[in-house]
């Protein structure tokens, strides 16, 4: 079945449903009457998430939920509705709250997004085709295969969560977009000690597929490995030096520092009220020469990927920074309209009760020419920061702190000892200018990123290859 023949079934075929789809048609096109642009967005999603902790399965709970968000659009305002059902007579309130955002205005109902025939991940739902016995198993499974494997393993932590978002969105003129979205994440930590010192470590897998692609056995023996490497590691760390110095960031999840302290200063709607710290930068160089970053919705199977934004737009390939010099923003159909901008596929949000806004899919920055050794051998002095942990950024400064969760000495042109403890300060448009080296070894985060703005989390991917910054502070643990 297509997914508008899986959705159809799902809000206006089932047995206890009293609104039919012609009927809400209907009902969209007089809410919106007047209006710029709106639509009506009708979710329908299962998820579930089991934890193991100390050997024992600690929490197991699954949740589902039903309901649309109805929205108009009227210049730069908003109307916008919701309800944990789908009624005829839940949909006629709704239209009548935000009809009144377009009373007295004369719009246009903007066209529809283009059509797309691409499909970037399985319809199928995750939760059902892999019995709940056979996950509680893999997770018994991790725990026991992380204490045989070194003994100084003192805890272990496991968990899956998996989701099946199924959503239609339908628009005036009676346009009907549906996308069907399974998602899955396989997390693990561990807690060892050694002469009474206790250090942890953690790893995480996951995207948009089924859950044998994090449940088959060599992806979560290898997911235990690397938890257990970077525990074992930090058992071995010293405190972090401070100061300002020439900074290593590694390939794949580091890219987490990019998503936060420049991709959100991209987005369309921070740019058009200029509270952006890259507002007014169009065609300008704001990044040294080398660096290309793009947002990319449309690799299979990734986690932060969509067939469709949440405002049934096809995503894309967005570049953003090309060579150094800014040259597209992240777009919804709001501010793409309002700024006289292409659409780009980036209205997202978090469920039917929030209004969507242009949000990140997947970020990365392309690759350069050089290798990571060559630009840990051209450090005098300095950090290697492998992994990061939690981070801020203030979007309308641009000022980040990221804490790195794994991170080395680099002293006269080599990796040396680990260290504990450092945080990465800085800005993030200065940061650009500071990328003295690009490396060539590009990788993707494993999929286990989410992305907060204004209250709505959302999955996101990033990535990026080694990159060598100069000049950057570094906030450290050391007497």
């Amino acid at each position: 079945m297509t997914p508008l023949a899986v959705t159809d079934q799902l809000f206006f075929e089932r047995a206890d449903a009293d609104i039919d789809q012609p009927a809400a048609r209907r009902i969209v096109e007089q809410a919106l009457a007047g209006s710029d642009d709106g639509e009506l967005f009708l979710e329908y999603r299962e998820s579930e998430q089991i934890s193991l902790d100390d050997g024992r399965i600690r929490s197991a709970g699954f949740d589902s939920a039903l309901g649309f968000g109805l929205r108009a659009v009227a210049g730069e305002a908003t109307g916008y509705a919701h309800a944990a059902e789908i009624s005829e007579a839940s949909l006629k309130r709704a239209a009548t709250s935000v009809s009144a955002v377009a009373m007295g205005h004369t719009g246009t109902i903007a066209e529809p997004p283009r059509a797309t025939n691409a499909r970037l991940y399985s319809d199928a739902n995750p939760l059902k085709l892999m019995p709940f016995s056979s996950r509680t198993g893999v997770l018994a499974e991790i725990d026991a295969y992380a204490r045989g494997k070194d003994s100084r393993v003192i805890q272990v932590m496991a968990s899956l969560s998996g989701e099946w978002q199924a959503v239609q969105i339908m628009r005036a003129d009676g346009t009907r977009v549906a996308d069907l979205r399974p998602l899955v994440r396989l997390n693990v930590s561990l807690v060892v000690e050694k002469d009474g010192r206790r250090e942890s470590g953690s790893y995480g897998t996951g995207g948009r597929h089924a859950y044998e692609a994090v449940t088959n056995e060599a992806v979560w023996r290898g997911a235990v490995d690397e938890a257990l490497r970077q525990a074992l590691v930090n058992l071995d760390s010293r405190p972090a030096p401070a100061g300002e110095m020439e900074v290593v960031l590694g390939s794949g999840w580091p890219g987490i520092l990019l998503h936060e302290a420049i991709g959100h200063g991209l987005e369309g709607d921070f740019n058009r009220k200029k509270t952006s710290a890259f507002a007014g930068l169009l065609g300008k160089q704001i990044a040294a020469k080398g660096v290309t970053v793009v947002d990319d919705g449309t690799i299979p199977d990734r986690r932060g990927s969509l067939t469709v934004d949440d405002e049934g737009t096809p995503t894309s390939r967005t570049v953003l920074i090309e060579d150094g010099v800014l040259v597209g923003f992240l777009q919804d159909r709001l501010n793409a309209r309002l700024m006289g901008m292409r659409m780009t596929g980036n209205g997202r949000r978090q469920s039917f009760a929030h209004a969507p806004m242009p949000r990140m899919t997947n970020t990365v920055m392309l690759d350069g020419t050089h290798s990571q050794e060559e630009m840990i051998a051209s450090v005098k002095s300095g950090l290697f920061a492998v992994n990061f942990g939690g981070g801020q950024v203030d979007i309308t400064s641009g000022k980040f702190v990221f804490s790195a969760s794994e991170a080395y000495l680099i002293e006269d042109g080599k990796v040396t000892a680990p260290v504990k403890g450092a945080t990465l300060i800085g800005n993030g448009p200065d940061a650009l200018t500071k990328v003295a080296m690009v490396g060539n070894d590009m990788a993707m985060d494993p999929g286990i990123g989410t992305c907060g703005k204004s209250g709505q989390g959302v999955p996101v991917g990033v990535g990026q290859p080694t990159l060598k910054l100069h000049g950057l502070t570094v906030g450290g643990t050391a007497a």
